[in-house]
C-alpha cells in the first residue's frame, strides 16, 4: 500500500471511531448512561428495617425516615455517598411517608402518633401540622401543586381495609383534615401519588396486590378504576412521571414495576434487595429513582428517561 493509501486509511478509521464516540455520547460528551439498572449507592446499615419515606427537596437532598434509629430522619446530600442524620422527631413518633410543598416545606407521616409533622424550610423541629385520633396509622403522602396533602391510613388488623385522607392549608396556615369519601370500600391503602394533572389518585392495596385509579372531586374518591392486579407478592410505595407511568414497590419481589396509566407492565427494574419498600425522583434532571431498601438497610437508585413528576414541582423548568 502506498503511503497515501496508508493516510487515507488511518483518516477513514479515525472518522469512524470518532463517529462510534458520538453515538455512546450525551449531550456533554459523556458515555451515555445506562437505564433502569439499580446500584447501591450507600453503605448496608445505614438505616433500620423501617427505612421508608423517601423524598427529594428542590436543592437535590434525599431525606429518608429512621437513619440509625427509629423516630429519626436521614439525609443524604446530594452526590454524596453516606446519609447523615438531619432531625429527630419527638420521643414515641415514627416516621414514614415524606414531602415537600413548593414553599420547601417537609412534611412527615407519624404512624405512631397519628400526626402529620411538618418542617419549615431552613429548620430542623418537627411542629405538628396535622393530628386526628381518627388516624389508624398514616402510612404515606402525596401532595398537589397547590399543597393539598393526600394521606395513606392502612388498617392491617382483621376486619383490614384503609382510607384516605385530605388535608389542606387554609389562608391562616391551619391544617383542615377530612377523610375522603369513596364508592367502595378500600383495601390496605398504601402507596399514592397524583397523575401529572393532578386529577387522579392512584393507590396501592397491600392486602389485595392492586393499584387503583380514582378520580378526584374536593375530598371525594370517584370513579374507581383497577389499574392492576399482581399475582404475588404485596405493592408498597409509588410514584408517577410526567407521562403518568406508575412507578410500583413490589415488596418481596425484588422489582419496581413501571405501569402504564392504562395498567399495562411496560417493564420491571430489579434492586439490588428484595425488599424495596419505596421510592421516589430526584436527581438534577428529575430521572434518578432513589429506592429504599429494608433487606440490607440501604439506599439505591437508578436512573430513568423521563422525570418524575413530583421534581418537576419544585423545578418548573425543569420539565
Amino acid at each position: 500500500m502506498t503511503m497515501a493509501g496508508r493516510d487515507l486509511q488511518a483518516r477513514l478509521i479515525a472518522s469512524f471511531l470518532i463517529a462510534l464516540a458520538t453515538c455512546f455520547a450525551g449531550p456533554g460528551g459523556a458515555a451515555e448512561e445506562t437505564l433502569f439498572v439499580s446500584k447501591r449507592i450507600t453503605p448496608p446499615g445505614e438505616y433500620t428495617a423501617g427505612i421508608e419515606g423517601p423524598a427529594v427537596d428542590a436543592a437535590g437532598h434525599l431525606y429518608v425516615v429512621n437513619f440509625q434509629q427509629s423516630g429519626t430522619i436521614g439525609k443524604l446530600a446530594a452526590g454524596a455517598a453516606q446519609s447523615q442524620l438531619f432531625t429527630s422527631l419527638p420521643s414515641g413518633s415514627i416516621g414514614n411517608g415524606i414531602r415537600f410543598d413548593r414553599q420547601g416545606r417537609m412534611y412527615i407521616a407519624d404512624f405512631r402518633k397519628h400526626n402529620v409533622w411538618v418542617i419549615e424550610p431552613g429548620e430542623t423541629t418537627p411542629k405538628v401540622y396535622f393530628h386526628s385520633d381518627r388516624f389508624n396509622q398514616p402510612n404515606d403522602l402525596a401532595i398537589a401543586a397547590d399543597g393539598t396533602l393526600y394521606a395513606s391510613d392502612p388498617h392491617f388488623a382483621a376486619p383490614a381495609g384503609g382510607q384516605i385522607w385530605r388535608i389542606t392549608r387554609g389562608a391562616d396556615g391551619k391544617s383542615q383534615g377530612e377523610v375522603m369519601a369513596s364508592p367502595r370500600r378500600l383495601g390496605v391503602t398504601n402507596g399514592l401519588d397524583l397523575s401529572p394533572d393532578g386529577a387522579t389518585l392512584y393507590v396501592s392495596e397491600s392486602n389485595s396486590r392492586q393499584v387503583w385509579a380514582y378520580r378526584l372531586d374536593g375530598s371525594k374518591l370517584l370513579e374507581p378504576r383497577l389499574v392492576r392486579t399482581f399475582a404475588d407478592f404485596e405493592v408498597d410505595g409509588l410514584r408517577t412521571d410526567v407521562d403518568g407511568r406508575i412507578y410500583l414497590a413490589r415488596l418481596s419481589a425484588g422489582k419496581i414495576a413501571v405501569i402504564g396509566a392504562d395498567g399495562s407492565l411496560q417493564r420491571e427494574v430489579p434492586v439490588s434487595g428484595k425488599q424495596p419498600t419505596n421510592l421516589t425522583f430526584g436527581g438534577p434532571d428529575g430521572k434518578t429513582v432513589f429506592v429504599t431498601q429494608k433487606e440490607g438497610r440501604f439506599i439505591e437508585a437508578f436512573r430513568v428517561d423521563r422525570p418524575g413528576r413530583e421534581p418537576c414541582l419544585h423545578a418548573s423548568g425543569m420539565c
